[in-house]
Order: structure tokens, then C-alpha cells, then sequence
């Protein structure tokens, strides 16, 4: 999260009507706005080696989907080519890609997961 903070001080030295110094007058106004963080889709993509099974196994493991939702992205997968298995910020995307790129080299699959920015 960005915070940007803006001080705008103003001081103003005059006379009032008798010709005395007035007193010193000091503004303040501190704006602070927030910048949303970028979003990262994390993607599956098709290859003809990895079973279906496992790709089903990492979409539990590595992205907490359920059975189900496991099994449509794996399908969209098989279909499309690829399929989205999550929108993250960079840091999460990041991570979960490199899980699930770990899970399948440790069973020796040459699946591919990456991720692009939203």
C-alpha cells in the first residue's frame, strides 16, 4: 500500500488596526490517499505428460481449491490450453507458482505454471 502524506503549512504576519503585530497564523492539511496493489493471474498451462490426476492434486494443494473447482480449471486446462487458477498480488502469485512448478518436479512432470500480470 502507497501512503503518500502532503503537509501545506502557511504563516501569515500582519498588523491589526491599533498597529500591533498580529498574531502568527499556521495552516495544516495532511491528505493521505492509498494505491492498490497490481493483481497477478496464475496460469496452468497444457502439456501432453502431466495427468490429469496430478494437475487436479496441485490445484488442491497449491491453491486450496476444492475437488470440484479443481476439476474445472483442470479441464479448461486440458480444453484451452490453459486455465487460471487464481488472481494474487505479486509476492502471493509468486509463491504459489513456484509450489506448484516444486510439486511437479519433484514427481518429475513437466507441467508449467506462470503468471501474467491483470
Amino acid at each position: 500500500m502507497l501512503k503518500m502524506t502532503t503537509t501545506i503549512t502557511t504563516a501569515e504576519r500582519g498588523q491589526n488596526n491599533a498597529g500591533d503585530d498580529a498574531d502568527t497564523i499556521v495552516l495544516s492539511r495532511t491528505k493521505t490517499s492509498s494505491k492498490k496493489p497490481s493483481l497477478y493471474k496464475v496460469l496452468l498451462l497444457n502439456d501432453d505428460f502431466t495427468p490429469m490426476d496430478f494437475v487436479v492434486q496441485v490445484l488442491e494443494r497449491c491453491f486450496n481449491k476444492t475437488r470440484e473447482q479443481a476439476t474445472a480449471i483442470m479441464l479448461a486446462v486440458h480444453n484451452t490450453g490453459v486455465g487460471v487458477c487464481g488472481v494474487y498480488t505479486y509476492e502471493v502469485a509468486e509463491s504459489k507458482v513456484g509450489s506448484a512448478t516444486s510439486m511437479a518436479r519433484q514427481q518429475q512432470h513437466p507441467l508449467q505454471c506462470i503468471m501474467e500480470k491483470e
